[in-house]
């Protein structure tokens, strides 16, 4: 395999967490989690977006930076192999969901220098899933916070992931149609994505249907 980082990523409820540990485990590679459970904005969010939706931002921007220059920073480039659950450019992705046009045009500035300090992933897979699959497994997983969540902020969420694939890939992407994928309880589902990881991707977009 020629990639020593790799980001998993998908929208809310994709299951990128579950793959990125399983993927972890099989290539012995150091995995890097999201911190999403310490944000102290995140329920109060899905409560009051309008009023919480920038700390919320600035938080997952500053916390994720922390967490990727330490980690990524110990870490040989030519040796070691790390996989992520989250790329630093979701923040970008989110804001420009979340945030009033004033609020996001400041948020974009900070997010500019701060993400420009980090190394890009060697190439991201992409989980798509339709908004009642991602409905589903979140109901599944039982957060009480994510109650309120709605197929439409699912879909504009998702919508936001693949304008910036198309306007700002800087390595390979992999979109990997997923919704009729259970690579938790399937090993050949689960075998599908993981050979994705031993072939060779030029940059750009690649829609991947398994």
């Amino acid at each position: 395999m020629k990639y020593n980082y790799i980001a998993i990523e998908g929208c809310i409820g994709a299951g990128k967490t579950t793959l990125s540990e399983m993927l972890a485990a099989d290539f012995n590679a150091e995995l890097i989690l999201e911190r999403f459970a310490d944000n102290p904005f995140l329920a109060k969010f899905y409560k009051d977006p309008d009023h919480y939706a920038f700390p919320l931002e600035m938080t997952f921007l500053t916390d994720r930076y922390q967490q990727l220059k330490n980690l990524l920073s110990k870490r040989d480039i030519f040796t070691d192999l790390v996989i992520a659950d989250y790329f630093i450019d979701k923040c970008a992705i989110f804001s420009k969901n979340n945030l009033q046009q004033d609020e996001y045009n400041l948020f974009l500035k900070i997010y500019d220098i701060i993400s420009g300090f980090l190394p890009k992933p060697d190439i991201l897979i992409y989980l798509y899933n339709s908004p009642e699959n991602l409905l589903k497994n979140i109901e599944k997983r039982g957060r009480e916070y994510e109650k309120e969540i709605q197929s439409a902020y699912l879909e504009s969420i998702q919508e936001n992931y693949l304008t910036f694939f198309k306007q700002r890939a800087q390595f390979p992407i992999l979109i990997v149609e997923a919704n009729t994928l259970d690579f938790v309880n399937c090993v050949e589902d689960y075998e599908k994505i993981k050979n994705l990881f031993q072939q060779e991707y030029e940059i750009g977009v690649h829609r991947v249907i398994l």
